[in-house]
């Protein structure tokens, strides 16, 4: 699903740069994608995104058993 229309920046992307690029903010996303620096609309959203995805990095770092 877009997440950033603008830039045609998706949910998948922004998992995948949180787990692969360590993006850990919305000034990484940003850097890292182009996400969220146009209208602003899905700034929310994204960074809604980026806490569920650092939340379950952190939960499968503490826990290998449930990561696989």
């Amino acid at each position: 699903m877009y997440i950033c229309i603008c830039k045609k920046v998706t949910d998948g992307q922004i998992r995948k740069a949180v787990q692969e690029q360590d993006v850990t903010s919305m000034r990484c996303l940003r850097s890292k994608l182009g996400a969220c620096d146009q209208c602003g609309k899905c700034a929310v959203q994204a960074k809604q995104l980026i806490r569920q995805c650092l939340h379950e990095k952190t939960v499968s770092d503490h826990n290998p058993r449930k990561a696989a």
